[in-house]
């Protein structure tokens, strides 16, 4: 692929504007949250257009990709983030229900048994990255803190602590002695351990 994958945003992003998910019964938009949903493999369309059918407004972010065969090319339209749709609304116990049923659905994203919405703003900007058609790529999330490795460069495989992400300082400790040097790794790819 000449400078990686094309980027694009799909219409699949928003079935009935204003409706909130509410499988007809009417919802309060202020009242209504994005949230990540997690599928089978390879389900992310399906689900997402499932959802819209019952009136769920759903956004699904979309590369477009040039597969080559020896005999052709052509563009696919792959989920950014594999295995994950979002979809907008009030979090009742029928409408969580009803997504769960959905064919595909493993179930919504959250932590300690907790559903957590996704913040608004996040889904915004990455709608807005898509529409640009800014080359981009999946990245490794890395937190402050975590134990990551460099990939690639004169410093391939060393290892260390996070510090800083704008910066990126990376610790590198020795533990017996209680020691750590740090340095920065700007320019350098980092992966998680």
């Amino acid at each position: 692929m000449e400078n990686g994958p094309k980027v694009t945003w799909e219409s699949i992003s928003g079935a009935l504007p204003g409706a909130c998910g509410s499988l007809s019964e009417g919802c309060q938009p202020n009242r209504c949250e994005w949230y990540a949903i997690q599928t089978r493999y390879r389900f992310e369309k399906k689900v997402t257009v499932s959802l819209q059918r019952r009136g769920i407004e759903t956004f699904i972010p979309l590369v477009e990709e040039i597969h080559r065969w020896s005999d052709r090319e052509k563009a696919i339209q792959s989920p950014l983030f594999s295995g994950y749709t979002f979809a907008r609304l009030e979090l009742s116990s029928k409408l969580r229900k009803a997504v769960l049923q959905t064919e595909g659905v493993i179930g919504f994203v959250g932590s300690g048994g907790e559903v957590t919405p996704v913040p608004s703003r996040q889904l915004e900007d990455l709608q807005k990255l898509l529409s640009q058609k800014v080359p981009c790529a999946l990245s490794a999330f890395l937190d402050v803190g975590q134990r990551v490795r460099i990939r690639g460069g004169c410093l391939d495989g060393l290892e260390g602590i996070l510090e800083q992400k704008n910066a990126k300082r990376l610790v590198i400790s020795v533990e017996s002695i209680q020691r750590a040097v740090a340095i920065q790794i700007d320019g350098y790819e980092l992966e998680l351990i």
